[in-house]
C-alpha cells in the first residue's frame, strides 16, 4: 500500500470533502439527518484526488482475481474510472463499469455499461456508504447481468449499518477510510486540524 497517497487523500477528504455543522443538521440522501456530510465529488473529481484514488484502490485490487470495478452512477464513476486508468498505467489493467439508475429505455436497455460480459469478476465500489441502499443497488443489477461480484470498496464508510446490510450479500466489504478516521483527523472549531 501507498501510504504516503493514502495520508494524501485523506487529507483531500477532509479539506475537499467533509462539512460539519451543529444547526441546522444536514439532510441526507436516506433523510436522515446528520451534523457531518461528505460530498466526496469535489475529491472524486480532482485530478489529483482521481490519481490518489486510483493508487489507492489499484494497491487494494492487484493481487485479486477481478477483471472490472463500477458501481452505481454517479457516486462511483470517478472512482472506477480512476482505477482503470492506474491499473493500465500498473501493467494490470481492471475496467470499469457504470450501473445505471434506471436501465435505458432504448437501445439494449442494459442497466450496466461498458466492457463487461457476464461471468467477469467484479469489484463493486461507492464513494459513501451510509444505509448501504445505493451499494445494493449496484451489486443486484451487476448480479442480474451475469457479473460475479468478488468484494465491495467503499470510498468512506459513515460507520451507520450500511456496511453490515452489504456485508449480507457480498461478505468482503472494505472501505479506503472510516468516518471516525476522517472525523478524528477534523477539529470543529478550526474547520480541520
Amino acid at each position: 500500500m501507498d501510504y504516503r497517497a493514502k495520508e494524501r487523500l485523506k487529507k483531500m477528504v477532509i479539506e475537499k470533502s467533509f462539512r460539519y455543522r451543529d444547526n441546522p443538521p444536514f439532510t441526507l440522501a436516506s433523510g436522515k439527518t446528520s451534523n457531518y456530510y461528505f460530498n466526496c465529488k469535489t475529491t472524486t473529481l480532482d485530478p489529483e484526488g482521481m490519481n490518489l484514488i486510483g493508487t489507492v484502490l489499484f494497491d487494494m485490487l492487484k493481487d485479486r482475481d477481478v477483471t472490472a470495478a463500477g458501481g452505481l452512477t454517479l457516486g462511483a464513476d470517478p472512482l472506477a474510472n480512476a482505477l482503470s486508468l492506474v491499473s493500465w498505467q500498473r501493467g494490470r489493467p481492471i475496467k470499469s463499469f457504470t450501473v445505471r439508475k434506471e436501465a435505458k429505455g432504448h437501445g439494449t436497455k442494459s442497466a450496466i455499461e461498458g466492457n463487461v460480459d457476464a461471468g467477469e469478476r467484479v469489484v463493486i465500489l461507492d464513494d459513501v456508504i451510509t444505509t448501504g441502499g445505493s451499494t445494493i443497488q449496484a451489486i443486484e443489477r451487476a448480479r442480474e447481468a451475469g457479473l460475479e461480484v468478488e468484494l465491495v470498496i467503499a470510498l468512506i464508510d459513515r460507520e451507520e449499518g450500511g456496511r453490515e446490510a452489504v456485508e449480507k450479500l457480498v461478505p468482503d466489504v472494505r472501505a479506503v477510510f472510516t468516518r471516525t478516521e476522517i472525523t478524528d483527523g477534523y477539529d470543529i472549531n478550526n474547520n480541520n486540524k
